[in-house]
């Protein structure tokens, strides 16, 4: 079976530790600054006290610096980046290209370098370019087919990561600013305000309106389905999206990929998961799944709202003045909804009898409406309360003055046992030897073997023989932090860019990104929009496969100008470019 790695988001350390103990290989967390979600920073000691813990199990830590940088952000994250190889990180996610001109002059450590799937890798030729320059790994576009996927897989050396699971971008990632053109927070810099989630309506030139409702927001990513195609296919490593997520989310989602993957593929870490629930995706935030290009196109937007509406538990068959009857497990304190108008309308269980649910504010509904649970208080309180752990399995072996102990990875250490005393007992001794040392408590370890080399053993007071255990898993523990051995960066070098012109879309905002370009044969015509300012009408505001023609099934036909709409009567002009099957929103 192949290794294949499973990669799990965290906004702090809790979170990564709780993703680590669910099984995953690796773990990406922002630091203080220079994240593409602002509000998931951490700061340094953290991260130290992360990578000791994940590197007990051979799990890697990769750290986010993957917004674009002027040229003061640029210094500060090459000083950032020194620390974080320093304390043990194991890879940086890289969009600026600033940072891989300063690799090039030698002011980076070999830390390895992954490009972030900001830098709009969708295109094979993108894929080797990047190949080409010699960095570790690329994260490709959540858009690819299987095909496209495998065929950038089998023409690059360098390792390919996507996406297995949790929120999409509706543009293609790096190539949206609609965020900083309407309010000025820029998701290139890691401040998105969302705009794909409000409400727009679709009207053509003369007004006429051909849609409205949440017209960019997209369900949510599931790739569950074609896992071992991805695995056949030859990705390396399976992303789950989520570092604003909370931690039941990322325990629920993590499990149930390291379940699944291990059916495919080995993984890439040590350790066993000893779980205490069986996860499922459906039970945590989600907006409706789609698989969204894998396998061709698809119904991948969700018009009713961004938010979680949750499994479908059946039709309200009685209404009476402060109940609702329905056939389906509820609890207290489950939060349900309904769709009301096109609207989603919620509320909360009080009080359970029967098939009878009270609501603690009693909603307007008729009999017959489908309600639907967002909010599984049973669920998620187990998941919150789980004591998932991941152990390394470790065996014992005695002889006459010495205890050793091995690990899984063959790490092993030793202690004397300084005494020559004779048991009186010697069975007796042998079995209080095999009982305290199969006790592991909180270590992040668990016995599988115990084996004695002689018959003659010393005699050790219970609280010699916990003390000498004690130590022995510290040692090991130690061991396995020091042993653990980092893939280091090879040199970056230049290699031919596949454009040779690029305007405000490359997302340059320093004179270093600007250098690395033009090494690689490229022409940077224009800052970017966060440096230059240049918002001007008719501007790209946004590239994205989800096609609102396609949506509305006005694919093939010809069609008036359409405008997207915002709440406020402002309109943005859609442009179609067929040929791809995408859609552009420009600047009004």
């Amino acid at each position: 079976m192949k290794k294949v790695e499973l990669l799990a988001p965290a906004k702090n350390l809790e979170t990564a530790i709780a993703a680590i103990d669910c099984g995953a290989d690796a773990v990406y967390i922002g630091a203080s600054d220079f994240g593409a979600r602002e509000n998931a920073s951490n700061p340094l000691s953290d991260i130290e006290t992360l990578v000791n813990y994940a590197h007990i199990f051979n799990v890697k830590v990769h750290v986010t610096i993957n917004t674009i940088l002027n040229n003061q952000e640029l210094e500060r994250a090459v000083e950032m980046v020194k620390t974080l190889y320093n304390i043990g990180v194991d890879a940086i996610i890289v969009q600026d290209f600033g940072l891989l001109q300063a690799a090039i002059e030698g002011k980076l450590p070999p830390i390895q370098i992954h490009m972030s799937t900001q830098c709009d890798i969708r295109t094979l030729e993108k894929a080797k370019f990047f190949d080409a320059i010699g960095v570790s790994r690329i994260i490709l576009a959540r858009e690819l087919s299987v095909e496209k996927i495998s065929e950038i897989c089998k023409s690059v050396n360098c390792e390919v990561e996507t996406f297995v699971h949790g929120a999409l971008c509706v543009s293609y990632s790096g190539q949206c600013y609609m965020s900083y053109a309407n309010g000025g927070r820029s998701a290139n810099k890691g401040a998105c305000a969302q705009p794909c989630r409000k409400k727009y309506s679709l009207v053509d030139s003369d007004g006429k309106l051909l849609k409205d409702g949440h017209l960019l927001s997209l369900k949510d990513f599931n790739a569950s389905n074609d896992i071992e195609k991805l695995i056949n296919a030859g990705v390396k490593s399976f992303k789950i999206e989520g570092r604003l997520k909370d931690i039941s989310y990322v325990k629920n989602v993590v499990l149930y990929y390291r379940k699944l993957i291990d059916e495919y593929a080995k993984k890439t870490s040590a350790g066993v998961i000893f779980a205490d629930f069986e996860p499922n995706l459906n039970k945590t935030f989600n907006r409706g799944f789609t698989d969204y290009f894998l396998n061709g196109r698809t119904d991948c937007y969700n018009f009713l709202t961004p938010k979680f509406i949750g499994e479908k538990l059946g039709k309200a068959n009685e209404i009476g003045t402060n109940y609702i009857k329905i056939n389906a497990k509820i609890s207290p304190q489950d939060g349900l909804c309904f769709v009301n108008d096109n609207t989603v309308e919620g509320f909360l269980v009080n009080r359970v009898d029967g098939n009878k649910i009270y609501p603690n504010k009693m909603p307007k509904i008729i009999s017959g409406t489908t309600i639907y649970r967002n909010f599984d208080s049973v669920f998620c309180a187990k998941t919150a309360q789980s004591s998932v752990k991941r152990k390394i399995a470790i065996e014992y072996v005695v002889n006459t003055n010495k205890i050793y102990v091995y690990d899984e990875d063959g790490n092993n250490v030793c202690k004397e046992m300084q005494t020559d005393e004779k048991p009186k007992n010697a069975q007796l001794m042998k079995q209080n030897l095999i009982k305290q040392l199969k006790k592991t408590g909180d270590t992040p370890f668990y016995s599988i073997n115990i084996m004695f080399e002689t018959d003659e053993i010393p005699f050790l007071s219970l609280g010699e023989i916990n003390s000498i255990r004690r130590e022995l898993l510290s040692l090991l523990k130690i061991k396995r932090i020091e042993q653990y051995k980092r893939i280091l960066q090879k040199p970056i070098c230049y290699a031919d860019f596949p454009q040779k012109v690029l305007d405000f879309r490359a997302n340059v905002m320093n004179s270093e990104a600007e250098k690395f370009y033009n090494s690689c044969g490229c022409l940077i015509e224009q800052y970017a929009l966060e440096k230059s300012n240049a918002i001007k009408p008719g501007i790209e505001l946004m590239r994205t496969k989800h096609c609102l023609k396609y949506a509305v099934g006005m694919c093939s036909k010809d069609t008036k100008m359409m405008y997207l709409q915002d709440d406020k009567g402002k309109k943005y002009p859609l442009k179609f470019d067929c040929k791809n099957c995408e859609m552009v929103v420009l600047s009004p």
